[in-house]
Order: structure tokens, then sequence, then C-alpha cells
């Protein structure tokens, strides 16, 4: 990080790692990511669209028993309350009952938690157990200090439960919140006038939302994967689809 271009200036680093357990499909244990592959992928970060879907930490996760994966969205807020982005990035490794736009599509697709409990006699699947985690990492551009960014990482939660998560005994799911406004410059850090208690909640709307299409972008975006002697399918879209329509949760032809 020291030796890269633009950080001669930069005195420490303070890194943030983050997981989830994806061991029903990842042997854990094999630790095939080396400090090359770390290092590799720092080198190669860039700017614009992230690939969503079953790429990168999100090859191995599962999410309302269907794969899961990595997944974004972003909104802006009206220019009146300052024009400001908020951007969610999430790794989806949890389960509960899929609900999209209020249709609950787990329900209806046979894969939801405590199915087994309804129906005893069916076979076990992927998505009986709503045990699991989820990171959230929230960006901003809004002028924002660390006390409302705490407050904008909670309401990230909020658009997690719009999903049908179950935030299970088990399920670790936490989020983590950063504002790009007081960048530093050659001159030295910028001074911001930072927002006050009564502009954030447009940003607060902005997460909710942010987070609920995140979430769904990683589960349309990801495809069936196979490991440890495992497989977890897709979620099937052409179904989903129907299902949204029939609960009149989506307008498709």
């Amino acid at each position: 990080m020291l030796a890269l271009p633009g950080n001669e200036r930069v005195r420490s680093i303070n890194p943030v790692v983050a997981e989830t357990n994806d061991g029903w499909l990842n042997d854990i244990r094999s630790r095939p990511i080396t400090s090359a592959d770390v290092g590799a992928a720092i080198r190669s970060a860039r700017g614009g669209p992230v690939e969503e879907g079953a790429v990168g930490a999100g090859t191995g996760t599962v999410a309302f028993g269907f794969k899961g994966g990595i997944g974004t969205a972003s909104r802006r807020v009206p220019e009146a309350s300052g024009g400001y982005t908020v951007g969610v990035l999430v790794q989806t490794n949890f389960g509960g009952v899929l609900t999209i736009n209020g249709a609950p599509v787990g329900r209806e697709l046979g894969r939801y938690y405590l199915r087994d409990q309804i129906e005893p006699d069916a076979a076990a699947r992927p998505g009986d157990d709503a045990d699991g985690s989820v990171i959230i990492v929230v960006g901003t551009d809004a002028p924002v200090d660390a006390r409302n960014l705490e407050r904008l990482a909670a309401r990230a939660m909020f658009g997690l439960a719009r999903t049908g998560a179950a935030g299970s005994n088990g399920s670790g799911d936490y989020v983590i919140a950063f504002s790009t406004a007081n960048t530093i410059d050659d001159g030295g850090p910028r001074t911001v006038t930072l927002l006050g208690n009564d502009d954030m909640s447009p940003l607060f709307l902005g997460v909710i939302e942010a987070t609920e299409e995140a979430v769904y972008n990683s589960l349309f975006r990801a495809t069936d994967m196979t490991g440890q002697g495992r497989r977890v399918e897709a979620l099937p879209i052409e179904q989903t689809l129907e299902i949204m329509r029939r609960y009149g949760a989506v307008r498709v032809p």
C-alpha cells in the first residue's frame, strides 16, 4: 500500500479485513490465497463498475439458499439536499425468506428458513439454515463525521431487513461506512463543512434502498456453483420474475 503511486507522503495505513464463512462450498482450510494474490488484487484495483455475482470474495457464498456473492447499488439524493451519492457493496452469505419488493420469492421457490420444520418430510436443502453473515460497505461523498457515518451504517440494516434476512443467532451481520469528502491533497487536508443531523435523512433513505438493491443484484448476477461435493443453484430468474408478476411486484411484460 505504501508503495502505490500517490501514497508517497502517506506515513501509515490502517487496513480493514472482513470475512464471512463460505465453508459450505469452499475448502476454507486449504488457504489457497497467497500474499502474492493479495498484492496483485491491490495493484489491479481500479475505478468504474464493480463486477457482481459469484466473483472474488463472493465466489463461495450462499444467500437465502441460492448462490450469493457480490452486489452493488447506489443512490443520489436530490440537489436540494446536496446532490450527494451514497453507494453500497455487499457480500451476501446469510439466510431468511427471500422477499423482493414484497413478493415472497423464497417461500414460493421452496427455499427459506424453517422450511424443514414446516415441511418435516422434505429433503434438506440450502436455505433451511439461516446462519451466515453479510458484509456491507457504505461509501459516500457527503461530508459527514464519524458519528453520522455510524448512524448511516445502522440504516443499512433496514435495507437488509427488506430482503427477508433473518439475522439469525449465527449470523454475523455488520456494516462499515466511510466518506470521501475530507480527502488529502497536496496542500494538506481540506476543510469541509459537515452535514448536521437534520441533513442526514435523505442519505438514510438512500442507503436503505441501495442496500436492498445490492443484495438483489448479488443474487441476480450469481451463477451455479459446485464445491466440497455440493452444488448451489443460482436464483432462477424467469421463475422469480413470474412470482413477482403474480404478486404485482414488478412491471414486466
